[in-house]
């Protein structure tokens, strides 16, 4: 006879299992991807070998901390990319959404539609709220390689791209 606890234990391992497995690591490749950003054009992780890659995932166009995040790594785009770093934003918003957020705030990088959520739940960045996927505000550094070289769980949108520019010019 089961208790009400007695299948806990065995509950919270597959957890931690399936969290295990979607957890991205420093040092091992970065998992694949194609998707489209917000004119349409898919890219892959592929399409950046050669180069340093930032992934930042965010969760949702248009709101006030995204918003900032986002606007401070147009600030700083120039800057990466004489450091040889493309800059990619990843979200479960859609194209069109994408499309509004970039003309209204000028964001000339790509911000690419996750709107499965698989990719972000390939890189430990997905949040799921009933039927509602998001991205958690998460940050990946790729080596020319494609392998991972840093990861960023824990992020304020106010100084992250600060932090990401300090991160690679110590790691280039």
């Amino acid at each position: 006879m089961f208790t009400r606890y007695s299948q806990l234990p065995f509950a919270v391992g597959v957890f931690s299992l399936s969290q295990a497995i979607c957890q991205a690591r420093v040092d091992q490749p970065a998992p694949g991807f194609s998707l489209p950003d917000q004119n349409g054009k898919l890219h892959g992780l592929d399409d950046y070998r050669g180069r340093w890659l930032v992934l930042y995932f965010y969760p949702k166009d248009d709101t006030p901390g995204c918003s900032r995040e986002a606007c401070s790594f147009r600030d700083e785009l120039a800057r990466l990319n004489q450091m040889g770093v493309d800059l990619l934003g990843i979200s479960t918003d859609g194209v069109a959404s994408h499309l509004r957020f970039s003309d209204k705030f000028n964001i000339a990088f790509p911000l690419l539609s996750d709107n499965t959520g698989e990719v972000a739940a390939s890189y430990g960045a997905l949040f799921k709220l009933g039927p509602v996927k998001l991205a958690k505000r998460h940050t990946v550094i790729i080596d020319p390689t494609g392998c991972i070289a840093k990861i960023f769980r824990k992020v304020d949108p106010s100084i992250h791209s600060d932090e990401v520019t300090q991160a690679l010019a110590s790691l280039i």
